[in-house]
């Protein structure tokens, strides 16, 4: 077998040597353009690369018609740099910012930072559009929310001892007149529930005990004496419970509390994972009692 000739090794050298520079150059090629590398060229779906940070071309031409009502064909050159230049500014500024670290030390900044990470756990429950069946779930374990407010009158009595307030009872519940009992007896009128309130203002008004007894009398009802700083009898003149609604009538209510149900559920969930995946320390005299 004969030696090459010179002629065929130049050609063999020149071509290794056009594969090498056109291997070089599509390397340099991708090295620039990968994500996350600087680079010189501004992206078509931007306007500008402020520290190799993109300024969408989408936000550019929304400030523009914020700042300016118009659009990007309509807008002038000094519009255009004007809204440019204050995109720009911004852009220095929450960079300088996180040099700065202005969101761990200012309130305002952490406080709004949080307030976007709840809201971003929050967002699919805000948008989730649950099944009718779903929701008859939630309003059937929420029976007690929808329902009209309940109303009750109620006359507070008070007596100097419990065998007047005894008498008293026994002589209204014989079918003596009221203003009668209270005049014969000596009883004093609180007037802590002024005609029919709702449910919710009278148990404010007369307080959680007396209120539990005199929910479940019946318009015309008469309690027992009852022991809550001094004798209490309490007359019930009115008492109109709630009366539950329908579904259908309630169903954008429901809806509602669902998805706020949700997200508060969302917003703890991301809270107890973020708190897991982190390394915490707390130093031990944080929490404890002080050593007098």
């Amino acid at each position: 077998m004969s030696d090459p000739t010179p002629a065929n090794v130049r050609r063999s050298l020149t071509l290794a040597g056009i594969g090498a520079v056109a291997g070089l150059a599509l390397a340099g090629i991708g090295l620039f353009t990968a994500k996350g590398t600087s680079t010189l060229a501004v992206p078509p779906e931007d306007v500008a690369l402020v520290n190799q940070q993109a300024i969408s071309r989408v936000d550019y031409i929304a400030m523009l018609q914020a700042m300016h009502g118009t659009d990007l064909a309509h807008a002038t050159v000094e519009q255009k740099q004007r809204v440019l230049d204050d995109m720009i500014r911004e852009e220095l500024l929450v960079q300088r910012g996180k040099e700065l670290d202005v969101a761990g030390v200012d309130p305002e900044v952490r406080a709004t930072m949080v307030t976007a990470v709840e809201q971003g756990a929050a967002m699919n429950a805000f948008t989730e559009q649950p099944s009718d069946q779903r929701l008859q779930v939630y309003f059937d374990s929420h029976r007690a929310a929808y329902a009209s407010e309940g109303e009750i009158a109620v006359r507070d009595l008070v007596f100097t001892d419990a065998n007047m307030a005894r008498d008293a009872v026994a002589a209204l519940r014989g079918g003596a007149a009221l203003e009668a009992v209270i005049a014969k007896f000596k009883a004093r009128d609180t007037g802590k529930v002024k005609g029919a309130e709702f449910y919710f203002a009278a148990k404010i008004h007369l307080g959680d005990a007396l209120y539990a007894a005199a929910q479940v009398l019946p318009s015309g009802g008469i309690s027992d004496p009852l022991e809550a700083d001094g004798m209490h009898v309490l007359v019930v003149t009115q008492n109109t419970p709630p009366t539950p609604f329908a579904f259908e009538t309630v169903r954008a209510r429901v809806l509602d509390d669902y998805r706020r149900e949700t997200a508060t559920k969302a917003q703890a969930a991301n809270g107890d994972f973020l708190r897991k995946r982190a390394n915490i320390l707390i130093a031990p005299d944080s929490i404890a009692k002080e050593s007098r």
